[in-house]
């Protein structure tokens, strides 16, 4: 039974997993730590762009503070010269505090800031009104103490205006520098997350380094040794790589070559001797057999006239005559190549045929045959009948006497087959190692030929005889034989 091959994409690529997890990782790594600068940069610029809009709101309201002052400033110079000279300037004056109110009021961001504008813009209107409606009507005709007096109310008017632009000066100074302060502590934090990742990169470069040291270059190193030792002609070299990854199943699966290889070499030098025994033997059978038959012709015609102690030698001779040609009969079937015909044999029902027919022929009283299960294989009928008659022969002598031989035939996927198991001594180290050896047997009077034919019409069929691992007792042999893939037989 040889162990299906192992499909290497289809266990997965756990190794090729764990090296793009340590790349991705790695790249990760670079990824949130560009990330992390560029946000940090982003943050920057968005602070910058905001100090910029808030150092320009506070040049807009110190513009305006003293746009409010030009504007008091041409009120006051039309009251000291005491005409309308100044009328102009004061118009000026005042559309500047216009333009200027309006693109404050655009930058603020809070209610009370637009509420401070409202204020000035409002106080920018009264002071209008105080100096066009009193202050130029008291001037232009001569009352310059009304003039004075209402200038006193314009004062009041453009310290209330001075009083919310120093306010949204101040807003804006304290925004100016919480933004400054925000840029700082991003840049600051940019910075130490920058150097963190500069500092981690190269230790996890160094870990995914050391990893495929570990995982990939050590194992590759240690499997390319053996190939080189398995080149040389070591078939006991083995590769000790663990792991659940692609090359520990490499390295379990080369093991597994070896092996095989090892015990393809050793049936390859076991056919040659078993060839060149078989060429030897069926010489010597041919010329062995034929004396063989004239020594048993003329032995049995003295029996039948001899009497008393003679007639017993002649039976001793004749018994050892008819073992020498079972012998010559088993060198002639070893030499024979098998025929493997292409009929269903049904194996449960040659077990059947083949205890009965040990049982008429050779009963072992106390003995107890057991057949249970199905199975099919394709074949030779006759010659599979050879095979499971030795084996349950075998095992019936071997069980003997008061023992149990118990036949379970069954089948998997890809192969049929029928166990043979006794309960008697079971098989040393030795036997197992030589079982299927010609002329190697343990009985007193076996020729040693029986399971090494058996076992040549096995792998006939493309199957085997295994000797299973002893267990609690006996011995355990298994037919294996490729499985019928037809109908039911």
């Amino acid at each position: 039974m040889s162990p299906s091959a192992f499909n290497l994409l289809g266990a997965g690529s756990a190794t090729a997993r764990r090296l793009a997890l340590a790349f991705a990782a790695l790249v990760a790594l670079f990824a949130v730590a560009t990330a992390i600068a560029l946000l940090g940069f982003a943050q920057v610029n968005r602070g910058l762009a905001q100090t910029r809009a808030r150092v320009d709101s506070m040049r807009l309201a110190l513009d305006l503070a003293s746009a409010v002052r030009d504007q008091y400033a041409h009120q006051a110079h039309t009251i000291i010269i005491g005409n309308d000279s100044h009328l102009g300037f004061y118009a000026e004056a005042k559309a500047r505090v216009l333009t200027l109110s309006k693109d404050l009021r655009q930058r603020t961001e809070r209610p009370d800031e637009r509420a401070w504008v409202d204020d000035i813009e409002a106080g920018a209107a009264e002071l209008d009104s105080i100096f066009s409606r009193d202050i130029v009507p008291a001037v232009l005709s001569g009352r310059i103490a009304d003039a004075h007096l209402e200038h006193a109310r314009a004062l009041a008017v453009v310290s209330r205006i001075q009083q919310r632009t120093d306010l949204l000066a101040k807003r804006f100074e304290d925004a100016i520098g919480e933004l400054q302060s925000l840029a700082q502590a991003t840049r600051d934090r940019t910075v130490a997350w920058s150097v963190l990742f500069l500092v981690l990169a190269p230790l996890l470069a160094g870990g995914v380094a050391v990893y495929l040291g570990r995982k990939v270059a050590r194992p590759v190193a240690l499997l390319h040794a053996g190939a080189e030792r398995l080149a040389a002609g070591d078939l006991d070299t083995r590769i000790a790589v663990g792991g659940d990854d692609e090359f520990g199943d490499l390295a379990r699966q080369f093991n597994t070559m070896v092996a095989s290889l090892k015990q393809q070499q050793q049936r390859l030098l076991q056919s040659e001797r078993l060839a060149g025994v078989g060429r030897l033997a069926a010489g010597v059978a041919h010329e062995i057999n034929n004396p063989l038959g004239v020594i048993l012709g003329y032995t049995r015609l003295l029996r039948k006239k001899a009497v008393g102690p003679l007639a017993d030698d002649l039976a001793v001779v004749e018994e050892e005559v008819l073992h020498c040609q079972e012998i010559v009969e088993g060198l002639l079937d070893f030499s024979r190549p098998v025929q493997v015909g292409t009929q269903p044999v049904a194996l449960r029902a040659l077990c059947d045929d083949v205890v009965a027919r040990l049982a008429e022929a050779s009963p072992t009283p106390g003995v107890a045959v057991t057949v249970s299960g199905q199975g099919a294989t394709t074949g030779t009928a006759s010659k599979l009948r050879q095979v499971l008659l030795n084996l349950i022969k075998n095992a019936i002598e071997a069980a003997a006497p008061a023992g149990r031989v118990d036949i379970q035939v069954d089948e998997t996927h890809e192969f049929s087959r029928v166990t043979v198991r006794d309960s008697g001594p079971g098989l040393d180290a030795e036997a197992r190692e030589r079982l299927f050896e010609p002329f190697f047997t343990n009985k007193p009077r076996g020729t040693g030929l029986g399971l090494a034919v058996s076992q040549a019409i096995a792998r006939a069929h493309g199957g085997e005889i295994v000797a299973d691992p002893p267990g609690a007792g006996g011995a355990c042999l298994v037919l294996c034989l490729p499985r019928f893939r037809g109908g039911t037989t």
